[in-house]
């Protein structure tokens, strides 16, 4: 097949997961092509090692500097930052759709068989399904999360109940439906453009659930898979050393694990957290945390895949309890590496740790800390679920059968394309 492939992904699983589908597809002889938009993320596992890369240009008016300096001379509590950021977005959405076109057109002039769309990491789906004419297929890893969920409020505020003829209570409603209707355009144009596509694709029954709900689509689970050469058991010693990977944001939660290894029996083992992306705020806040807990708190930030390797290689167990993910690499790539799983089950993550068998799956915060003190108590039992979960990986997890699940989606989508009509029937 000819497969014309789309993204605008910041470093991450996302990014990872679309860079394995296009190398697997490659090394099945398939031709690919990748357009991006220049707010791509082109150092992380850069698509243009693997195949031609397009940038195409993303036509936006600068206007957050003027934005910023509107603000601190109107002052923060007036509707100034509001409206200026709405029309941002406005801009933004325009750009993306005349990028989307630019791209389609290019496609089209390609005479690819099939286009392959991932995520946009500005408003999660962009309008190219709407331009492009070959057979489309999205594969989304989420909704546009902060649009469904409390994170940690919804963004759809009730109006206050404020005292009439006020001042400040016209304010708080003017505020009030600004950020309602950025909302609601935010959420027509992604259903519009979800709608667009001939399938889309999810990483997890939890993530179709989620998108059946946000968009009222049967969205198709198509699962990932892990580098079972790149993430493997070094068979080195196995320290007092709790391992966590993801984010430094308040969605991953690295605070509720720091929490519970404050309340793990002496000798209390180290924490490593390590992460791609942060909120130095955050960040900062989680250091504060660690030393008041007296916690070994050590974030590794932005480190070679041979480091992340061999501390996944020396820690004895992981913790992980972000809020809802999607899906979550991490486990998995614990899993390769030989090394059991305390995760928190809720997510994704069900679906890839199972319970007392390659991990331990918690219902609550509280339960946390018990099961963590248990694999580091039991060696014997952190070694046989370790065992377990590099099995369950390559039999269930691998890159080759995530391969095969894409193709067959594509194959499938081209096929119905070129399938004749049936005749119409004599009368």
């Amino acid at each position: 097949m000819r497969i014309a492939v789309w993204h605008n992904l910041p470093s991450g699983g996302g990014k990872r997961a679309l860079y394995d589908h296009v190398r697997g597809l490659v090394a099945r002889g398939h031709y690919v092509e990748s357009w991006c938009p220049p707010t791509a993320d082109q150092e992380f596992l850069p698509m243009g090692d693997l195949v031609l890369e397009h940038v195409v240009p993303l036509d936006t008016i600068e206007c957050l500097s003027w934005r910023r300096a509107a603000v601190r001379s109107a002052g923060g509590g007036t509707l100034v930052p509001l409206v200026l950021k709405a029309l941002d977005r406005r801009n933004q959405l325009k750009a993306l759709d005349q990028h989307s076109q630019r791209c389609a057109h290019e496609m089209e002039e390609g005479r690819f068989d099939v286009v392959l769309a991932g995520s946009s990491r500005l408003f999660a789906v962009t309008s190219l399904g709407r331009h492009v004419k070959s057979p489309a297929v999205l594969y989304l890893q989420e909704p546009n999360r902060r649009l469904y969920e409390a994170l940690p409020r919804l963004p759809w505020p009730a109006l206050t109940n404020s005292e009439p003829f006020r001042l400040s209570a016209v304010r708080d409603r003017l505020q009030d439906a600004i950020r309602v209707r950025g909302s609601r355009i935010l959420a027509r144009e992604e259903l519009e453009g979800v709608q667009a596509y001939d399938r889309v694709l999810a990483n997890s029954y939890f993530s179709r659930e989620s998108m059946l709900r946000a968009y009222g689509i049967d969205a198709v689970v198509c699962y990932l898979g892990v580098d079972t050469e790149r993430y493997r058991d070094m068979g080195l010693a196995r320290r007092r050393l709790v391992v966590g990977i993801g984010a430094f944001l308040p969605e991953k939660r690295v605070e509720v694990v720091i929490e519970a290894v404050a309340q793990l029996r002496p000798p209390r083992p180290a924490l490593a957290w390590i992460g791609n992306s942060e909120n130095p705020q955050y960040l900062k806040q989680l250091v504060e945390l660690a030393e008041r807990r007296a916690v070994a708190f050590t974030p590794y930030r932005n480190i070679s895949h041979e480091e992340v390797v061999r501390v996944l290689n020396e820690a004895a167990v992981m913790a992980y309890a972000p809020r809802l993910e999607p899906f979550g690499y991490a486990p998995l790539e614990a899993a390769a590496c030989g090394l059991p799983v305390v995760a928190q089950a809720e997510g994704g993550v069900r679906e890839t740790v199972v319970d007392g068998e390659t991990g331990l799956l918690v219902g609550n915060h509280s339960e946390l800390r018990g099961a963590l003190q248990r694999i580091l108590d039991d060696e014997g039992l952190a070694r046989r679920l370790g065992t377990a979960a590099r099995r369950h990986v390559e039999s269930a997890w691998s890159l080759s059968a995530a391969t095969d699940r894409l193709e067959s989606h594509l194959f499938d989508l081209v096929e119905r394309k070129d399938r004749p009509a049936l005749d119409e029937p004599e009368s």
